[in-house]
């Protein structure tokens, strides 16, 4: 029998119905929410001290999200001889950010080393005995951690949301889960790579039944703590889901005035991409956070525990068969739908680090931020932006209230941020920065940000949230279209494509012209002389020429940490990828990118078409 660790008697075991603590909030209490529950104590010591080694303790959660009430198995291995668990809800508390509500008995230790691979996709899984079940019983909806603190002391997080039964008249605040888990490499498989640490070998399946790497954490704290700490001080009427949750069921955010996506929104199915439009075509605004949100496309199954995600169509099992729910960048053949449709940028192109440049600053948003047109907040575009491109489709009136010059993969270009309105009455924004959260930290983000970046954010964000809690934006805020004299560039050279080298996708991509060892691209796609690229097909440990320090228009990553790979060029006119891989500040990222010389397009107009973002 499993220990049953609850604030009360009334545990429940197994997914759960609604209690009564899970009944539709009343109006009044959806308007008091969260500022009664801020007022409570809160805590600093929500933050992990000591890790201890990687095996020290792990553990996982069997759902996603709970109603208060509801109950939740807990799947914990240590090496210790007893762990507890300390559940932490994330909010404002006078600056402390996060409020103890519960904490368990002590449970004895149980080292769990089953781990599965299933071959093919290389999903991960980790078959363990369940440990303890925890009642919600009493816990407020948010954004929790589950600190396990090992009797060695040694502690990891596991997230859980305490999901709102009810989003009616509230802000509802996304969590990202589906994106942990691509980036989550627990096992040795990611989305983006496998035990060696390369892209080739990655996993095309993920599953939630398996700890988060790392501290359990990671991408929640970076991506989104900060906005949930910001939007709960506003004092705004919030509800919380999570992106499975508008998965399995789209009709929850009837009725919501707003929905923020956080930090980094990146992976999203068709149902949850169609709730969120189906929501601002019925007034419900929208706020993406983050940058490279929306950007691809997945598919559940095992309910909502596992994660598909094949980065192209032609090697997911679906094509030719199913090409609606074959799993690629949402832009891509073989039924492209850009993101730009619901967030109004287009994703581009990555690492920058540049100065994100206010351009209108007359827009309500900026209102009491002091902003003028042309100031700059250092480092706060990047790793990954967005822009408005001319070559595909968004809605309009499109305001652009940040036009952000920068320089990508040797190419001129911009970040933008921007605000659109719809008929239904619904605005949009999008940051169009993977920093906007970030910079919610001032000077502890890093990057060269700064305490006036801190606070002209926050104001900002204040703004954006306490209108949108109001209603549809656009009654009072309707966008004034300037495309007209922001006069957004066409640079079709310039796209970010597949981060993986397969054998099954090499045939795919298009040919290269030049020569043998370092390749000259062919200069069609943008004016002027033939580029020079360091390019190559990857075959292991050969070596690869090394790019002269000197070549016009390409900019030298830099290097950290271990010797970099090593590649082998192929002959003239061999499919190519455009990048190879480097290793940046200790840490393994990699790009390839597939683009068509010869072309003004981004992509090969034949054969199926690859591509994909960093990992970061």
């Amino acid at each position: 029998m499993l220990p049953v660790a609850a604030c009360t008697t009334t545990a429940q075991h197994g997914p759960a119905g609604p209690s009564p603590a899970a009944s539709t909030p009343s109006p009044a209490k959806t308007r008091s929410f969260p500022l009664a529950e801020n007022q409570r104590p809160g805590t600093s010591a929500w933050r992990i001290r000591h890790l201890g080694a990687p095996d020290a303790i792990n553990g996982y959660a069997d759902q996603q999200s709970v109603l208060p009430g509801q109950s939740f198995r807990l799947y914990v291995s240590t090496t210790a001889k007893s762990f507890q668990v300390k559940a932490f809800r994330f909010g404002w508390y006078q600056g402390r950010q996060a409020r103890l509500v519960w904490a368990s008995p002590q449970v004895a230790g149980r080292r769990q080393t089953a781990v599965n691979t299933a071959p093919g996709t290389h999903m991960v899984t980790a078959p363990w005995r369940p440990s303890l079940t925890v009642s919600a019983t009493d816990w407020p909806p948010g954004s929790y951690l589950l600190r396990l603190d090992a009797s060695s002391g040694a502690e990891r997080y596991v997230p859980i949301t305490v999901r709102s039964a009810s989003t009616a008249g509230a802000v509802v605040i996304l969590n990202d889960n589906t994106t942990w888990q691509a980036y989550n490499a627990w096992g040795g498989y990611s989305l983006y790579q496998g035990p060696d640490g390369l892209p080739g070998d990655r996993g095309y399946a993920v599953s939630f039944d398996r700890p988060y790497d790392q501290n359990g954490a990671g991408r929640f704290l970076f991506f989104d703590q900060a906005a949930i700490a910001l939007a709960e001080k506003t004092g705004v009427p919030l509800a919380y889901e999570t992106d499975v949750d508008i998965d399995q069921n789209p009709a929850i955010l009837d009725h919501a005035r707003a929905v923020i996506t956080l930090g980094h929104d990146e992976y999203y199915s068709g149902a949850m991409r169609d709730a969120l439009t189906r929501a601002r075509d019925a007034g419900t605004n929208l706020a993406f956070l983050g940058a490279n949100a929306v950007y691809r496309h997945i598919r559940f199954a095992d309910g909502d525990r596992v994660i598909i995600c094949y980065k192209a169509a032609a090697i997911d099992p679906l094509f030719g068969k199913d090409n609606e729910q074959t799993t690629q960048q949402w832009r891509d053949a073989p039924h492209p739908r850009p993101e730009s449709v619901i967030t109004g940028v287009f994703y581009e192109c990555n690492p920058v680090s540049a100065p994100w440049v206010v351009y209108d600053p007359s827009n309500w948003i900026f209102q009491g931020t002091g902003a003028y047109k042309g100031e700059r907040f250092d480092g706060l575009v990047g790793p990954e932006y967005d822009r408005l491109n001319p070559a595909v489709p968004f809605p309009r009136p499109m305001q652009v209230l940040a036009h952000s010059p920068l320089t990508c993969d040797g190419f001129s270009t911009f970040s933008d941020s921007a605000y659109y309105t719809v008929a239904s009455g619904a605005g949009v924004f999008a940051s169009g920065t993977m920093r906007w959260v970030c910079a919610m930290r001032g000077r502890s983000c890093g990057h060269g940000l700064t305490s006036a970046a801190e606070r002209f954010v926050d104001r900002a964000t204040q703004n954006l949230l306490r209108a949108f809690a109001a209603g549809p934006a656009a009654r009072s805020h309707p966008a004034r279209d300037n495309l007209a004299q922001v006069k957004p560039p066409r640079i079709p050279g310039l796209y970010d494509g597949v981060d993986l080298w397969t054998t099954s996708t090499r045939a795919s991509w298009p040919s290269w012209s030049g020569t043998p060892g370092p390749a000259t691209r062919s200069s069609a796609a943008r004016s002027g002389s033939p580029r020079p690229r360091s390019s190559g097909g990857w075959t292991g440990s050969a070596p690869r020429a090394r790019s002269p320090a000197s070549r016009p228009g390409w900019t030298r990553p830099r290097w950290a940490g271990p010797p970099r790979p090593t590649w082998s060029c192929t002959a003239a006119g061999a499919p190519r990828p455009r990048r190879s891989a480097w290793r940046c500040a200790g840490t393994p990222r990699w790009w390839t990118r597939a683009r068509s010389p010869g072309r003004r397009t981004p992509w090969s107009t034949s054969g199926p078409r690859t591509s994909g973002t960093s990992r970061t």
